[in-house]
């Protein structure tokens, strides 16, 4: 199987109805994706049926009209019921993981990068940007710069001109050289080994810094970018409504032997199987396993 990253989420599908959730729960239940968010509130409508409400009543003469009854106050539609963590069962977690292993033993992303600031840089210039078009950009980009110094010394506009490919250039321009800036100034020009650390540099959000906590130092923490949010909440196996949701459930029910390279194990996944569009299900290592109700096994 080829190599992978990416980022924004997108829904590719949900699972069949769930099973007993067997794994746990967490501190704060998640909401349910599965759950709709059109209710009867939204569905009533403004006119009576008695008419046309733009006809005004008339008064008779001399009399008061009488005051209209009190309207008994709607209650909100109760809430839907918290989600489950998995539709799975634990063994078909394990057995999930087991056969990812199995096929791919050493993942790898596929951005470009030789050191924590290299692989850091690629990260901030993949957000909304394909780790292909990112790569064409870097070589020249990292021949010149390929340290805090550097690139502070190459400049925002120099630095433009070679990432202009790339698309929100003049924005990540910016960040990179202000986060440079910050890398030299706070942690003596290397890349912080620390969470909190890296989300405090310009640009970059949850998502790098898990990036980085785990392909740069081998952390097993888990990057939720939008292939990864698509296969966690298509095949049932970690739902909710936010990347930073499916992280959570992806913590909660991944075994931690599989951790360090799960991330890279459903991001290659997403791409180039359970792909958006066209999911080659006919060729997915885990159609028996997948909630989805819309599997077609003849899809390769």
């Amino acid at each position: 199987m080829p190599p992978g990253t990416g980022e924004t989420p997108d829904a590719g599908g949900a699972g069949s109805a769930p099973a007993e959730n067997t794994v746990g729960s967490i501190a704060s239940a998640l909401p349910s994706v599965m759950a709709t968010d059109y209710t009867g509130t939204m569905a009533r409508k403004t006119i009576p049926r008695g008419g046309d409400s733009r006809q005004p009543k008339r008064r008779s003469s001399g009399s008061r009209a009488a005051p209209a009854p009190a309207k008994a106050r709607r209650r909100p539609a109760p809430s839907p019921p918290p989600a489950a963590l998995t539709t799975w069962t634990p063994g078909e977690v394990e057995e999930a993981f087991r056969r990812f292993r199995a096929a791919n033993p050493a993942p790898r992303g596929e951005l470009a990068h030789q050191d924590p600031f290299t692989l850091l840089i690629a990260v901030v210039l993949s957000a909304q940007a394909t780790d292909a078009g990112v790569n064409k950009a870097t070589p020249k980009l990292f021949a010149v710069a390929d340290t805090p110094e550097k690139m502070v010394a190459l400049g925002e506009l120099r630095l433009r001109e070679l990432i202009k490919t790339i698309g929100l250039y003049r924005t990540k321009a910016k960040n990179i050289i202000a986060l440079s800036r910050a890398l030299i100034a706070e942690h003596g020009g290397r890349v912080p080994h620390d969470r909190e650390a890296l989300e405090a540099l310009p640009g970059v959000g949850r998502k790098t810094a898990n990036v980085v906590l785990n392909g740069a130092f081998g952390e097993p923490v888990i990057a939720v970018d939008t292939h990864v949010f698509r296969v966690a909440n298509r095949t049932g196996l970690a739902p909710g409504k936010t990347p930073f949701e499916v992280e959570g459930s992806l913590e909660a029910v991944v075994p931690e032997k599989y951790k360090r390279h799960a991330h890279h194990w459903l991001i290659l996944h997403g791409r180039y199987v359970c792909k958006a569009l066209k999911p080659a299900c006919g060729r997915c290592l885990i159609n028996d396993l997948c909630r989805w109700p819309d599997k077609n096994l003849l899809s390769v």
